[in-house]
């Protein structure tokens, strides 16, 4: 129920509870519930209850032993929209998008625009209370570092459109327990007629601390190569640095990202040059 009133009065009248909304500075003999100002949610209360916190539902019993749950909406009050809608409003938004690969300037924007409505409807993750929700492996649907028209990171690389490189697969591999991060990316290399095109895998492996609050700090250790296809029987081998794929400014072998937003199968970080990426858990 929508209320321009902070308190409801309740009373019962041949069996049925009745609420009524009345002031802060108002009383009634039954009983009331006063909630904060633009306060809403769920509560359970009974009726010789005098005030009740929202943190946490309470049941407070009395003589007739009834617990009522209430729905409360406070006129104003900031409610936080669905997040399962809102995940799909986002993932709505860079569908198509080829990971940020094909996105302009508004696809961006509305990237954004999308990602803070979705940070904004839960709190930032706190680690190292979070960290074990940061385990597992993550597949990266979108990142803001490709609209520049290369493959983004400090020193992004050669274009696009010159690069022989065609992106496949995006990863994220986080281990909490060895404080590992590993970027594995899916590569083709193209190759003059009438060679074909070579497929590895790449893998930037780095570890990682904690940098205070929901930051995490990137240290590079080393690019591993496994090719792929036909010649998968290749063990893998090193390479110098390649550019990031997933992480933030790794320049001298460490980088910064914070983690804004995350569940079980969600993921949203900005890398310390402002750089959204969106991940899903696989």
């Amino acid at each position: 129920m929508a209320l321009s009133s902070a308190c409801l009065c309740a009373t019962q009248a041949q069996g049925t509870l009745i609420l009524s909304p009345i002031s802060a500075s108002q009383r009634c003999k039954s009983g009331s519930l006063c909630v904060p100002k633009f306060a809403s949610g769920v509560f359970d209360y009974g009726l010789q209850c005098e005030t009740l916190k929202r943190s946490t539902p309470t049941k407070s019993r009395f003589s007739a032993g009834l617990t009522v749950r209430v729905s409360v909406a406070v006129e104003g009050a900031p409610a936080r929209a669905d997040r399962s809608q809102l995940k799909a409003d986002l993932l709505a938004v860079v569908a198509g998008l080829d990971r940020g690969l094909v996105a302009d300037e508004a696809d961006a924007f509305a990237a954004n625009a999308a990602a803070l409505k979705l940070e904004a409807a839960a709190d930032a993750p706190q680690l190292p209370e979070d960290l074990d929700k940061l385990q597992g492996r993550w597949r990266l649907v979108f990142s803001s570092g490709f609209g520049s028209g290369s493959y983004g990171g400090q020193r992004p690389g050669p274009s696009i459109a010159r690069s022989p490189l065609s992106l496949g697969s995006v990863y994220q591999r986080i281990d909490v327990a060895t404080r590992e991060l590993d970027n594995i990316v899916d590569l083709r290399v193209l190759a003059p007629w009438p060679l074909p095109a070579l497929e590895v895998t790449a893998t930037l492996a780095h570890s990682f601390e904690l940098a205070g609050g929901s930051k995490i700090r990137l240290i590079f250790t080393n690019t591993y190569v496994k090719p792929a296809g036909g010649l998968s029987q290749i063990p893998a081998f090193g390479l110098p640095r390649l550019p990031q794929f997933g992480s933030g400014n790794v320049s001298r072998g460490m980088g910064e990202f914070e983690t804004t937003y995350l569940d079980e199968d969600f993921r949203i970080s900005r890398g310390d040059r402002g750089e959204l990426r969106i991940f899903v858990k696989v």
